[in-house]
């Protein structure tokens, strides 16, 4: 995927630093908040959508981390910082394992197909490789399976 996006030298230098510093320390926190947890949840006061998210979540019993900036009426620059950072338009902006998947009917739409589970069962999965190269087959395999990459029917 290739995303259109101004490049540097189509920027004027003296405007350079602004472009790329502002609102820069929230970007950083999210991407923190993104590598240090499975699932993050980027939303915002008076917002339904990142509420309907986070029931989502705390519906099948699962730990996530949530950041909230403004509302509809402050911080609007700020988030305005994550939506060029990101691509996505909306909140809330769903990360898991560092990836975002959009927004609140994107994230059920991953729960009710099962793939959410995937995701982070397969994480899990390469994680344990790591500690322990030797993992039997067959727990490879259901992985494998689980991720949809066989079409076989």
């Amino acid at each position: 995927m290739t995303r259109p996006i101004l490049t540097t030298n189509n920027i004027h230098p003296s405007i350079q630093r602004v472009v790329a510093e502002t609102h820069h320390d929230i970007i950083v926190e999210v991407q923190t908040a993104t590598t240090n947890n499975d699932i993050v949840v980027v939303g915002m006061a008076q917002n339904p959508a990142p509420k309907r998210a986070r029931k989502a979540l705390d519906e099948i019993n699962l730990d996530y981390t949530y950041l909230e900036y403004g509302s509809y009426f402050k911080l609007w620059r700020r988030r305005n910082a994550l939506k060029m950072w990101s691509g996505w338009p909306t909140f809330p902006m769903i990360f898991v394992k560092g990836v975002l998947i959009g927004g609140s009917s994107d994230l059920r739409a991953l729960i009710e197909s099962g793939e959410l589970q995937s995701m982070l069962n397969w994480s899990a999965l390469i994680a344990s490789l790591a500690r322990q190269p030797r993992v039997i087959l067959s727990q490879l395999i259901d992985s494998y399976d689980s991720l949809n990459f066989m079409n076989i029917g």
